[in-house]
């Protein structure tokens, strides 16, 4: 792969990490110059104690917030369009999203509006965003999207069905809290499909056609630290290393992915969230083995790096024996924490597979970046290997 030599890099957030870190939230409200705060949350975190423990700092502090809790896993525009209603309701100046991608997204979405004024639908795409959106702040609690740190939020189009992105720099949060103890009460399934997300952000960008020096540095990183730490994490969340390597792991995957995109995992995992409304981590974890197996040939170099960054010994082997290793890495690393390595396991229905493909490469801008250029025949096979899985 040629790697270009100019390159446009805008990260702006702020970040502040560590176990504990979540203490220092009101101060991070306060210095973006927040008064009132609208306060985006996944449902799951007032079992899990941490809703409590956010709105507890609020009233200490006595910042007022308005909850808005009602978030889906794979959230739909109208998220968004009720959040600045009720945003606006409030007289919100701030916004903090805590959670996974989709209450982030949320509240990425919901500063947006505050600010630009129409729907949500009407932002979809690149470069539609004119004005900046009312202070954000992100506080991810599961190690995958790397959402705090992007300049994206995905939806689904509740009329279409589609699943498409607003994209644009205004979307880049003003900070971020990463705190490792918030991801300590991750079920194992929830650890493993978000951080095999994670892991596929740092693989699709290191071997992107638009990966240059700087993102490749997030990404080799983020490879190492994920494919060391996920296993662990997985078999014992109280493992503190090993969370604080997945969240700093997902965190420089996040920073990788926002300079050098993603590539064909992402793209065909779109349908699979708008038509089935598949878990956007798990769809990308059960795709990645196939869409690598596929892109061997298109960046051999690079899959043999990614071979040896994940600890497989490559040396002394021919370039495309060295390079098919990274497949056998990436699928046992799948098979170790739990993923399902066949669609049809996940409900998919074999019959609409040209449809899903037909979908999948609309996703332009990750198709782009793929280091090997899919026709709908490529892609379609794909899916047919992936239906069935290995034997």
């Amino acid at each position: 792969m040629n790697i270009p030599q100019t390159f446009d890099v805008n990260q702006p957030t702020r970040i502040r990490f560590g176990c504990g870190a979540l203490a220092q939230l009101p101060e991070v409200v306060r210095e973006t110059g927040g008064k009132r705060v609208f306060l985006v949350m996944d449902p799951g975190l007032a079992e899990a104690g941490i809703q409590e423990r956010v709105t507890g700092l609020f009233a200490g502090a006595g910042i007022p917030y308005e909850l808005y809790d009602e978030i889906d896993p794979e959230p739909g525009l109208r998220l968004a369009d009720e959040g600045v209603r009720r945003a606006q309701a409030f007289g919100a100046d701030c916004v903090v999203g805590v959670g996974g991608g989709s209450a982030m997204d949320v509240a990425k979405a919901v500063s947006i509006l505050l600010t630009n004024g129409g729907k949500a639908v009407d932002y979809i795409g690149l470069g539609k965003i004119g004005k900046p959106g009312a202070p954000k702040i992100m506080v991810p609690t599961t190690a995958g999207t790397g959402a705090e740190v992007t300049f994206t939020a995905v939806f689904i189009n509740e009329e279409t069905g589609s699943k498409g992105g607003m994209n644009g720099d205004p979307l880049y949060p003003d900070a971020a809290v990463l705190d490792p103890e918030l991801t300590r009460t991750l079920p194992p399934g929830i650890t493993a499909a978000t951080g095999i997300d994670a892991f596929t952000h740092a693989l699709e960008a290191y071997v992107s056609t638009a990966a240059h020096p700087l993102s490749d540095l997030y990404a080799r990183e983020a490879i190492v630290r994920i494919a060391r730490a996920l296993p662990v994490a997985y078999a014992n969340g109280d493992n503190m290393t090993a969370r604080t390597d997945m969240l700093l792991g997902s965190l420089l995957a996040g920073k990788a992915l926002a300079t050098a995109g993603v590539g064909l995992v992402h793209a065909m995992a779109y349908p699979l969230g708008g038509m089935y409304n598949i878990p956007h981590g798990l769809a990308n974890a059960v795709l990645l083995p196939y869409v690598v197996e596929y892109n061997i040939i298109g960046s051999p170099e690079r899959f043999a790096d990614i071979a040896g960054l994940m600890g497989y010994d490559v040396a002394g082997l021919p370039l495309i024996d060295a390079a098919r290793r990274a497949v056998d890495a990436v699928f046992n690393l799948t098979y170790d924490v739990g993923i399902p390595d066949r669609l049809a396991d996940l409900g998919v229905e074999e019959n609409r597979i040209a449809e899903m493909a037909d979908v999948a490469l609309t996703v332009a801008r990750p198709v782009a970046n793929n280091p090997r250029r899919p026709s709908r025949d490529d892609v379609i096979h794909i899916y047919e290997t992936a239906f069935d899985g290995y034997e």
